[in-house]
């Protein structure tokens, strides 16, 4: 930690990149570890379920899972997130680019938050793009419906779609501006926003997460905690 806070100290280019192990503090489960979403009984596996194929063939069911295992609305930030905030007004963290859903950093005050797989905070109707709350999806009975008659989609990123143009082309411009580089809560095995990395040439590369990664032999410091006490000393 004391040589985290050196490196933050001497930076003046900083990004975030985080995964599921960010929010585990706060509450949300993550899909990969023992007690995950992925291991748990489900009628169809977990991934098959937020497929795109599935929420078209079998809507009602998505939803079900979506409401139960997804939608968490009532979560708090951590202090993973509270720090992270704190160092973007300090003007040194540039940009968070997240793997999350959950819209924690933007509750923590977070202001650029680069959102690669979507967010439950919005969702739109597939015909006429009316837009809805997440407070309506979560009240709403089965399938949420538009006004028009059409069903409503949550804008997260399911399995077969592709990740936003935007939304990448600008974590890439911020990972290949970065002279500091702090990778937490993250295994780094989901494609294709774990190949942004590649992207970095700065001079200092953190990796702060509990298990190794296949990105450890390219660290400058290992921190093998959670996210939030790495980062404790910044609230």
């Amino acid at each position: 930690m004391k040589k985290l806070k050196e490196y933050i100290d001497e930076s003046n280019y900083i990004v975030f990149f985080g995964g599921a192990g960010v929010s585990t503090e706060s509450g949300v489960p993550d899909f990969r570890s023992v007690d995950g979403i992925y291991n748990q009984e489900w009628r169809y596996p977990p991934e098959k379920i937020i497929s795109y194929t599935f929420f078209k063939k079998n809507t009602a069911e998505f939803f079900d899972f979506y409401r139960k295992k997804l939608l968490h609305l009532d979560v708090l930030p951590n202090k993973a997130h509270k720090a992270l905030a704190k160092l973007e007004d300090s003007g040194k963290l540039k940009a968070v680019i997240t793997q999350n859903i959950d819209g924690l950093h933007q509750k923590a005050g977070s202001k650029n938050v680069l959102e690669l797989h979507g967010s439950i905070w919005r969702n739109f109707c597939l015909n006429c793009n009316k837009s809805y709350s997440a407070e309506e999806i979560q009240k709403s009975k089965d399938i949420p419906i538009c006004h028009c008659n059409s069903v409503i989609k949550p804008d997260i990123i399911l399995f077969e779609e592709s990740l936003d143009d935007q939304i990448m082309s600008e974590s890439l411009y911020h990972i290949s501006k970065a002279d500091m580089l702090i990778i937490g809560g993250t295994s780094l095995g989901v494609y294709p926003a774990a190949g942004l990395l590649q992207a970095f040439g700065g001079k200092k590369l953190v990796l702060i997460n509990k298990t190794a990664t296949h990105f450890d032999g390219k660290a400058d410091l290992i921190i093998r905690d959670s996210i939030g006490e790495a980062m404790s000393f910044l609230i």
